[in-house]
């Protein structure tokens, strides 16, 4: 009998954590919850080398999210680029550009990174013939770009 009682108290408490869940989605957000640029460098790996063009400008923009707003991507034939700014509390663009390498490093570590120097960074992934680059440079005085392209 105390079961039934304590029934309608049960189904109160959980219609309100559902309610709750429903008003306060970002209850768990905090502000250093930046997004994560792995999804986006994997989806642009895994179109390389041959369908780089299917890829949107859209599909880059994670990569430079925590460090940019202002990514301007696009996809050719051979290769897909991203060009953004650093927020300035990312440093200086030598630091943004270690930033962004090192998540390349993390996100795919079957990646070689056979170049690194603050005017330019490289990886590949795959063997000659297959191979997909990952370059990683400053341009002008105040950007970055990122170009990824299959050989």
């Amino acid at each position: 009998m105390n079961r039934t009682r304590h029934f309608p108290a049960a189904l109160a408490a959980a219609s309100l954590s559902a309610w709750l869940g429903v008003v306060l989605p970002c209850s768990n957000a905090y502000a250093d919850d930046a997004p994560s640029p792995c999804a986006a460098l994997k989806r642009i790996v895994a179109a390389a080398p041959g369908g780089l063009s299917s890829l949107t400008p859209d599909d880059g923009k994670g990569v430079a999210q925590p460090y940019g707003d202002d990514a301007q991507c696009s996809a050719g034939h051979g290769s897909y680029q991203c060009m953004w700014t650093p927020h300035h509390d990312a440093g200086s663009n030598a630091d943004a550009l270690q930033a962004v390498a090192a998540d390349v490093a993390s996100c795919l570590p079957e990646a070689t990174h056979n170049q690194n120097s603050p005017a330019r960074q490289h990886f590949y992934v795959g063997a000659p013939g297959k191979r997909t680059e990952i370059t990683l440079a400053p341009t002008g005085s105040n950007k970055l770009r990122l170009v990824v392209s299959g050989k």
